[in-house]
């Protein structure tokens, strides 16, 4: 919105070209979901708490949690409000991939604010049942996959990249439109259920996007993309203001969130940060980048899978309690060492997902 403000006022005076240059905006994206973060922040909590709005703790769950019920709950709202407000400022609203990143936040966002409202609001413990839950989940992620599909310009934007290799790009075809929809769905999902702890799953998603970030600038720069060996996506550049906004909106949530926290973002904000990393790797190529870069996701993810499928067959848990970071609270671990391994796990795993930039 303001980019097309500074366009008139380069007429006027030259030095407002400074705003064309997509680093200083994504800079001050983050800078503005930071502080509408800090502002609205204590805002929503206060409000929050006055109508009720908390969280239910399970009665199987580790007895460390107990004292966590009635924490204010759909924080996440802050999120999107801040990402969406700071994107809308300073990105260039006539690039499509801005638009696709966006409502697809907002979609799977209304889709958890639904089931908090249901859980929180009505009483229903329930919440948005599973196969509603995912039927909504579907029609979002099959409508950007096709939408992605149909208005793609060059070849790159629906080849399989394999990173670690200069050369190999294989056309998918069809098969595009089903990988697109595992990834944005099985993202926003994986990131829900690694959302169990205080900041747990808010600091992964804000390194991997700004991880996903770095790969959007350079791929959307003819000269960075060619020198590196990765596919040039024209106008994909335009998604480093996202990720920033997302950066700045998640370490203002972070404030507040931390352990132990003020506020927990619920469904709300887990479905939909899921679902924004999703179809960021898959707007940049990256879909196995995103896998090693949300490692962290992918084991809570897993952990889940392998507890039921080993509970149903043999009557066995393989885990004391899943998701996985639960285990190791049961096995002892204090609840922000746990946090703060798994940080330094992502972060361990960001840096190899980067360096898959120069290992081709």
């Amino acid at each position: 919105m303001l980019l097309y403000l500074t366009d008139y006022l380069m007429t006027l005076d030259s030095a407002f070209r400074v705003f064309q240059y997509l680093t200083l905006r994504a800079i001050l994206g983050a800078l503005t979901a930071l502080i509408i973060s800090f502002v609205v922040g204590p805002v929503m909590i206060r409000k929050l708490t006055r109508r009720k709005i908390g969280q239910s703790v399970r009665s199987d769950g580790p007895k460390s949690h107990f004292d966590k019920a009635g924490t204010p709950t759909m924080g996440g709202a802050l999120i999107i409000v801040a990402v969406a407000v700071s994107t809308l400022l300073w990105s260039n609203l006539g690039n499509r991939y801005v638009w696709v990143v966006l409502l697809v936040t907002l979609g799977f966002g209304i889709i958890g604010f639904v089931d908090d409202y249901r859980k929180v609001m009505l009483g229903n413990s329930d919440g948005l049942s599973a196969r509603a839950k995912y039927f909504w989940q579907s029609v979002i992620g099959l409508t950007v996959a096709i939408f992605l599909y149909m208005t793609a310009t060059v070849p790159a934007e629906t080849q399989f990249i394999v990173p670690f290799f200069k050369d190999v790009m294989l056309n998918m075809g069809l098969f595009y439109i089903v990988m697109v929809y595992f990834v944005i769905v099985g993202t926003s999902n994986a990131v829900n259920l690694t959302d169990g702890l205080d900041g747990l799953a808010i600091m992964p998603t804000v390194m991997v996007a700004a991880g996903l970030g770095i790969f959007a600038y350079l791929s959307g720069h003819a000269e960075f993309s060619k020198y590196l060996a990765i596919p040039f996506l024209p106008n994909s550049g335009e998604l480093i203001v996202f990720c920033a906004a997302l950066v700045g909106a998640g370490l203002g949530f972070l404030w507040f969130n931390a352990y132990p926290a003020m506020v927990f973002m619920g469904d709300v904000g887990a479905l939909a940060l899921g679902g924004a990393l999703g179809v960021l790797a898959v707007l940049v190529r990256q879909e196995i980048v995103l896998v090693i870069m949300g490692g962290i996701f992918v084991m809570e993810t897993l952990s889940v899978m392998i507890q039921v499928a080993s509970f149903k067959m043999t009557g066995k848990r393989v885990f004391r309690m899943a998701p996985i970071h639960h285990h190791f609270e049961l096995k002892g671990w204090p609840e922000p060492r746990v946090i703060v391994r798994f940080w330094i796990i992502t972060f361990i795993l960001v840096l190899v997902g980067l360096s898959t930039l120069k290992l081709r």
